[in-house]
This record gives structure tokens, C-alpha cells and sequence, in this order.
């Protein structure tokens, strides 16, 4: 099957790709809330008159609960923000609050650290993978896991070293995973898409 996706060239940003791939009433997961801008862009795709979207966001750090609910409060109806859910949880224990009859088609990393927050606070690869893992058995078919990471800190490199070795794992039978990067900028951020068949 051939993606429509696919063949976007010059892609920096993965919304234009999320839009293909979640509906409308979908369950989405946004396993890094930061400032909680992929919070209301997935929530703008899944929310519908029913309300039977969701979206489920993590982080580990309080204060980027803080900034994606306010966010919300500014952006959306009382009624659209209950169909948003927020932990205070390492995303790598998604599997512990998405009901278990509930599977995501979109799954959303933003890696590194909270933009204008604490910079020694950073996702990293032992826990990174053990979502990536989480959110490859949350995954339907025909959905998306969907990694931002952040080469130019310290330990973003090595973090995305450990996600491309992840990826490049996946039975081809089952997964199309592909990245986009930047060649003339070492620094800038590697996307990364992992698509279930």
C-alpha cells in the first residue's frame, strides 16, 4: 500500500503528515504534552460533535501540564477540553492509564527538553524506547508513531541513535519507518515516522 505521504517532499513538519493518517473521533496519544502545541493540534483533528475523540498527553514535568492546559483554556470549549486527558507520568507507562480496549492512531513524541523550561531535564533513550515499545503495541493498523528528536543538546544524539536502531528492527512486512533530516544542518531536528501496516 502506497502512503500518500510518501511521496510529500521537503516535509519539516509531521502535522501535514498526522492529517492523513487521524479522523475525526480517533484516539490519539501525545506521550510529550511540552507546551502542549501537539496537544491542540490533535485535538482540533479528533474532536468531533459526539465527543467520542481523545486525546491522552504525558509528561513528567508539572509545569508542561500547566502550560498545555492553560493553552486550552485559551484555545478550545470546555466541552473539546474534556475529551483531553493529562498524566503526570513517564511516557513510557502509557499502557497504564489508555484503556486496554483502546488503540491509537497517532502516537506523538516531541523529544528533548520543555522549550523555555529546565534544559537538564531531557527524555532519554532507556525510557524513550520503553514507550516506543508501549506505543507500538497501543498502535492500530494504518497508524502512525511519530518522533521529533533534537540532535543539538547533550544526549540528543545519542537518543536518536537509539530510536533509529528501534526502528530500523520493525518487520518491513508489518512497518514502513522512514526519516527526514536536514543535511545541511547537523543540529536541526531528525523526524521520524513509523507507520503500522
Amino acid at each position: 500500500m502506497m502512503m500518500p505521504w510518501v511521496t510529500f517532499l521537503g516535509i519539516t513538519r509531521p502535522l501535514r503528515v498526522w492529517k492523513y493518517v487521524v479522523r475525526s473521533g480517533d484516539t490519539v496519544i501525545d506521550a510529550t504534552c511540552g507546551n502542549g502545541n501537539d496537544t491542540l493540534a490533535m485535538l482540533r483533528m479528533v474532536a468531533d460533535d459526539s465527543a467520542s475523540g481523545c486525546v491522552y498527553g504525558f509528561d513528567i514535568q508539572q509545569q508542561a501540564l500547566r502550560n498545555t492546559s492553560l493553552l486550552l483554556d485559551d484555545s478550545v470549549t470546555p466541552e473539546e477540553k474534556q475529551m483531553v486527558k493529562l498524566y503526570a507520568i513517564c511516557h513510557s507507562r502509557m499502557e497504564d492509564v489508555v484503556p486496554v480496549d483502546k488503540l491509537a492512531r497517532l502516537v506523538a513524541f516531541n523529544l528533548g527538553y520543555l522549550p523555555g523550561g529546565e534544559k537538564s531535564i531531557i527524555t532519554r533513550p532507556e525510557t524513550t524506547i520503553l514507550a516506543l515499545k508501549a506505543a507500538q503495541r497501543k498502535l492500530a493498523i494504518g497508524g502512525l508513531i511519530s518522533a521529533i528528536v533534537y540532535v543539538g543538546h547533550p544526549g540528543g544524539r545519542e537518543e536518536y541513535a537509539a530510536i533509529e536502531d528501534f526502528a530500523s528492527q520493525l518487520h518491513a512486512d508489518e512497518w514502513k519507518c522512514c526519516k527526514f533530516q536536514t543535511l545541511n544542518r547537523p543540529a536541526a531536528p531528525i523526524v521520524i515516522f513509523i507507520f503500522r501496516k
